[in-house]
């Protein structure tokens, strides 16, 4: 039977040889699928740049459907849709300046991850007295940057560990 091309754009598939997947890949249809893959992925400010410099689709407005569909070069959005896209872009907006604001300078994962491995090499060789020093230096030093916290589900490699440190239930000899 020959071996088969699947296009994952499209969802069909066809024989493949090199005429048969040229023809293909330049086809209409593929393009336009690829746009609208592509499209579906595409941030909401580019799509309202892209709307406020087409014009009303006079079709779409008095009958509520084009032949065109997605490919048509005029706005299919009504003014609510619109005011709604700028309402959107403006929340990620600001949710993006808040996330930068609230970063802290100085505050990363590289440095919070050299503190806690100077604070493990310590506390190797210290013992106790690290235990001293780590409640006096207050619960700030010792937490995950902010950001981090804001990820719904941390794996456990990055969770902070519980208030009163690892429990140890006994040494034993690996070898």
């Amino acid at each position: 039977m020959g071996k088969r091309y699947y296009c994952d754009y499209c969802d069909r598939s066809f024989q493949d040889n090199m005429h048969n997947r040229k023809k293909h890949l330049n086809g209409v249809q593929h393009h336009r699928a690829k746009k609208a893959w592509y499209d579906y992925f595409r941030d909401s400010s580019a799509i309202l740049c892209d709307e406020q410099t087409k014009k009303p689709c006079r079709k779409f407005l008095q009958k509520g459907i084009c032949d065109f569909g997605p490919n048509c070069r005029f706005s299919h959005m009504s003014e609510d849709d619109m005011f709604d896209l700028k309402r959107q872009v403006e929340d990620e907006r600001r949710l993006r300046e808040d996330y930068v604001d609230r970063k802290l300078p100085g505050r990363s994962i590289e440095d919070w991850l050299s503190r806690w491995e100077k604070k493990q090499t310590t506390l190797g060789s210290k013992g106790d007295l690290k235990d001293k020093e780590d409640s006096e230096e207050g619960p700030e030093e010792s937490d995950l940057p902010q950001h981090l916290l804001s990820i719904p589900v941390l794996p456990p490699s990055l969770l902070p560990p519980p208030p009163g440190g690892w429990k140890v239930k006994g040494t034993t000899e690996w070898g």
